[in-house]
């Protein structure tokens, strides 16, 4: 059974404050949209993942995309958001697909799993929170009292039997407030799941409070890395560090772009995960590597670790060479890094020293890097 999850992302959330819109702010180190996207790719049954983008924001997901995460653009309203997403993945073999807000960043692996298997009775399933307090229905001062009695608080993921919620969709004239709306207008049935209180929408600044305040009460896993390269000096007129491009009097010798930098920080992430270095997972033996971009292996790693429910949550990278200069490029370096990574640029670090002539890097035979990852359980 193929089972695919839609990530609503095209909004501009103001009501949320920031210089962001809310699905790109950080929360506890890690962007809305991340913690959303990591929480179903620690479902192992779902697996592919659609995040629904605003245009201006498609450049954002790139360190997002791959390994069955792919993007489609949103549209003029949420329904046509969600639309877009299931016409991409009408041929795709899909059974069960879930929507979910990117505004609830902290729905649980649990939750995600009792709505599969929720699908199954009635095509259809909701997760809820029944309503405890009191109702009133007013504006300046309270005009009714509304029973509360049946009443729920919706939540997302909501789980569809593909086809049936596709048809739904394109059958509907618009204008719903979420798919259950959707499914309910072509006669559907939908179950009732419990939802979870921790699954709250961020919707102003003080629910990005109340999330931090949860997740500082989880569990905490910290794993942290270390990472070691080295190149040689060749003929060349430029050379890749860390992601950017330096007109240089020599390049550097490697099967790869010979990013020194980014090698010694990825081999630095697999490092945290136990999951050996670079050579083992791009084999320079292999010639579909021959001159690739040395972010292929950043994001390879970075990526492994948000599979195994881990985030990078600092990087720290030393480059020792006594040329080129490092100082005037060295923050044009930690925003390409924080970019791939997916973290804030106050959380990468990139330095240089010399090794005061002494050895090949005294001798400028050549550059040595060395990286320091730490990890943190998302």
């Amino acid at each position: 059974m193929s089972i695919a999850a839609i990530i609503v992302a095209a909004g501009r959330g103001t009501r949320a404050g920031g210089d962001l819109p809310k699905q790109w702010q950080t929360l506890a180190g890690m962007s809305v949209l991340a913690r959303a996207v990591l929480a179903f790719r620690k479902v192992e049954v779902v697996n592919q993942i659609v995040l629904v983008l605003h245009p201006e924001d498609m450049d954002r997901a790139l360190p997002y995309l791959g390994n069955g995460i792919s993007a489609v653009t949103g549209g003029d309203s949420r329904a046509a958001s969600v639309r877009n997403a299931l016409e991409a993945l009408e041929n795709r073999g899909v059974d069960i697909v879930l929507v979910h807000d990117a505004a609830r960043p902290l729905v649980s692996g649990d939750l995600i799993a009792r709505m599969i298997d929720a699908v199954h009775p009635t095509g259809a399933a909701a997760p809820a929170l029944a309503i405890s307090d009191a109702l009133w229905r007013g504006s300046a001062q309270v005009e009714q009292v509304v029973r509360r009695d049946g009443l729920w608080r919706a939540q997302t993921p909501q789980a569809f039997a593909f086809g049936a919620i596709l048809a739904a969709h394109r059958a509907h004239p618009g204008g719903s407030a979420d798919d259950v709306e959707v499914a309910r207008a072509a006669g559907m049935a939908v179950a009732i799941v419990a939802g979870e209180e921790r699954n709250l929408k961020l919707t102003y600044a003080a629910d990005f409070a109340r999330a931090e305040a949860i997740l500082k009460g989880d569990t905490m896993d910290v794993r942290v890395g270390n990472g070691f390269d080295v190149h040689r000096f060749i003929a060349g007129d430029h050379l890749w560090l860390c992601g950017i491009n330096l007109p240089f009097s020599k390049g550097l010798d490697g099967h790869s772009d010979a990013d020194v930098g980014m090698h010694a920080l990825t081999d630095a992430i697999y490092g945290a995960l136990a999951r050996g270095d670079i050579g083992q997972h791009f084999p320079p033996s292999d010639p579909a590597w021959k001159g690739a971009a040395s972010r292929v292996f950043l994001a390879h790693a970075v990526g492994l670790a948000t599979a195994e429910g881990l985030r990078v949550s600092h990087a720290d990278v030393t480059l020792i060479c006594e040329h080129p200069k490092i100082g005037p490029h060295a923050i044009a370096m930690r925003e390409v890094l924080a970019q791939i990574i997916g973290i804030e640029v106050a959380r990468v670090s990139v330095k240089a020293t010399t090794s005061e002539r002494l050895g090949f890097t005294g001798r400028e035979e050549g550059i040595a890097a060395m990286a320091t990852a730490t990890l943190i359980g998302a």
